[in-house]
């Protein structure tokens, strides 16, 4: 191998190194861009759709379209907060206050079962008050991360309404020849991932509601809270709804078994539900992912970037499966033939 060549193999690798470095520093901001891209992925057929819209002779613009989508986000929101959030925020202070008094009701009556006599209910509190202290820091973390949300916000409609010219300025990086089947993969994994995430959220918005229904007609304390993080709990695929359904039933459990089994029983019939006719009417196209895939994706992008990492795994793993499906397998399967 000619020494030319080898000092541009090592120059490259040296580079692609340091890119990597930076990348890793700056990977919290760089999650910021990349949840503000998909978030623009999600609002594209939006902005098509108020764009469709006629008032008269009128119709609005790009601009226009997504002030309008903004200003019904901004709406949304606060009525969520006005109306939504106080309910919630009650039920936290109730659970947190009434939580040393249960614990102790429910060590007193598991101790006639054999195996969990040793447990120790001074160290259980002290776990829970643990616990609790945790979440009262996630909770300020998140009051303090408005300067976040705002670069978000900002990113996304930048995205919004430059992201086509941003995409063609990508795509010029890449010899002529290799960008038309680029552009098409790249618009196949948008079009997966866009639908993968909007019937998420609807799927969300009905696990959300029927449990706060069901809790509240189980009689089951704090049962608007608990409804609202079984929907929230619900965009992280297995993880999520087994976390959010054990909780409604340690919750119930404190106040009496049938109440725990009533949750319990909730949630296989919604399951059945949504795995025999909502998935199938509302995603139409999924993810296609093997169980273990997005087991692994949740894993990796947990480690990576914690709960927002979680969050976005599923489908960043839907656009590199699409990726690879592009340029690995089809062409495998062309070099065979």
């Amino acid at each position: 191998m000619p020494s030319s060549n080898r000092r541009s193999d090592i120059l490259f690798t040296f580079f692609v190194a340091i890119l990597v470095l930076v990348a890793w520093n700056l990977r919290q901001v760089l999650l910021i861009i990349y949840i503000a891209a998909l978030f623009a992925v999600v609002v594209g057929p939006a902005i098509g759709f108020v764009q469709k819209l006629h008032v008269g002779r009128w119709s609005p613009n790009r601009g226009i379209a997504v002030l309008l989508i903004i200003l019904a986000g901004l709406i949304f929101m606060s009525a969520f907060f006005l109306f939504a959030f106080p309910p919630i925020f009650r039920d936290i202070q109730s659970f947190a206050h009434d939580l040393p008094t249960k614990l102790q009701n429910l060590y007193a009556r598991v101790q006639h079962i054999p195996f969990l006599q040793s447990i120790d209910a001074e160290r259980l509190e002290q776990h829970a008050a643990a616990a609790l202290g945790g979440a009262v820091g996630v909770a300020a973390g998140v009051a303090g991360g408005l300067v976040g949300f705002f670069t978000w916000l900002i990113l996304t409609i930048y995205f919004i309404l430059d992201g086509e010219r941003a995409f063609h300025w990508f795509l010029s990086l890449f010899p002529a020849v290799k960008r038309p089947h680029l552009r098409d993969t790249a618009i196949r994994a948008e079009q997966r991932m866009s639908k993968w995430l909007l019937g998420q959220a609807m799927l969300m918005l009905i696990l959300g509601v029927l449990a706060s229904v069901v809790f509240g007609l189980l009689h089951v304390k704090y049962s608007f809270a608990l409804g609202v993080f079984c929907g929230l709990a619900n965009i992280v695929p297995i993880i999520g709804p087994v976390v959010s359904v054990g909780l409604a039933a340690v919750v119930a459990l404190f106040d009496s078994w049938t109440k725990a089994v009533g949750v319990v029983a909730f949630y296989l019939i919604y399951q059945q539900l949504e795995n025999a006719w909502l998935t199938p009417k509302i995603m139409k196209s999924t993810v296609d992912l093997p169980a273990l895939a997005v087991i692994v994706a949740l894993t990796v992008g947990g480690a990576l970037a914690g709960v927002l990492g979680a969050l976005i795994a599923v489908p960043t793993a839907a656009v590199l499966a699409v990726v690879i499906d592009e340029y690995v397998v089809k062409k495998n399967d062309a070099e065979i033939s």
